[in-house]
């Protein structure tokens, strides 16, 4: 294996490295921390409060 392929696997790790903590980093800030706290909720929300799902839906 020439020294190229080692260099260029060395410079890849690090970038994904770099990238890997910046999004980490990004996603961790406080500012993002009420719209995370928001999406955490929207499983236990229901669809339509205004629909009986008792009764059948339309084809």
């Amino acid at each position: 294996m020439s020294p190229f392929w080692g260099h260029l696997a060395g410079v890849m790790i690090v970038l994904m490295m770099v990238s890997f903590i910046g999004i980490w980093i990004w996603a961790w800030r406080k500012y993002h921390k009420p719209v995370f706290d928001q999406m955490a909720q929207l499983p236990m929300q229901d669809d339509d409060p205004t629909v009986d799902p008792t009764q059948e839906k339309p084809r």
